[in-house]
């Protein structure tokens, strides 16, 4: 019987004589822990994903006009809306070092790739994982973002490179959308780009990375995010 990575309970499943004779081996959550993740689904703005009436929500909207109509950031998809227990779990994984906790998102974040990315994607696509800055990888040990990357089928580069700086997160809106580019790029990318990380909150980091990769050639850039905060 599988235990649960987040509570250790026992991981339950449907019994039939498939699941007897071949017990399901990537189930790695119990129902309890399963069910307070919860998927975006229905209507979500065109642009970011977050849940929403509108085609494009109040924030796409500033961004386009930050932009001059010209967002760098084509599209954003994500998995899971960022909930408290979400943010727990993420905490762990992504603070403190539990790298095995990352393999709960393999299957959700293969799936919405497959199921709602790859088919407005070109078909050179790239995946580029959001980089750590040098100091962000000692603190941490792996990079959350291209654990994420890795689950997802298709060629991956790693051809830029981040400043250390201020964490995203201790800065307010008006701050990030204003902040200095963290982002070096070691080469040219001309294919379109799928960049990889873990939340979407403001966008302001996936489109200060789309916005040099548009400037240095990339015709498209789109995210693909595990949670949309």
């Amino acid at each position: 019987m599988n235990k649960c990575l987040w509570c250790s309970g026992e991981v339950n499943f449907d019994i039939s004589w498939t699941t007897i004779l071949n017990p399901p081996s990537d189930a790695l959550l119990c129902k309890l822990c399963e069910n307070q993740l919860v998927y975006i689904e229905g209507n979500v703005c065109l642009t970011c994903n977050r849940p929403s009436t509108l085609d494009v929500c109040y924030d796409c909207e500033q961004w386009q006009r930050f932009y001059d109509g010209n967002d760098p950031l084509l599209r954003n998809i994500s998995v899971y809306q960022y909930n408290v227990f979400l943010q727990e779990v993420i905490a762990k994984w992504k603070y403190r070092g539990d790298y095995i906790l990352g393999n709960l998102f393999r299957k959700a974040i293969q799936e919405r790739y497959l199921q709602q990315m790859k088919s407005i994607l070109p078909k050179d696509a790239v995946i580029l994982p959001i980089p750590l800055s040098t100091v962000r990888m000692q603190e941490r040990a792996f990079n959350q973002a291209e654990q994420l990357a890795g689950f997802i089928p298709g060629k991956k580069i790693l051809s830029m490179e981040r400043k250390h700086g201020e964490k995203q997160s201790k800065k307010s809106r008006l701050s990030r959308m204003y902040a200095k580019n963290p982002f070096n790029l070691e080469k040219k990318v001309h294919n379109a780009v799928v960049l990889v990380d873990d939340i979407y909150t403001t966008g302001s980091t996936l489109r200060q990375a789309a916005k040099l990769l548009q400037d240095a050639g990339s015709p498209a850039v789109y995210a693909l995010t595990l949670a949309r905060g």
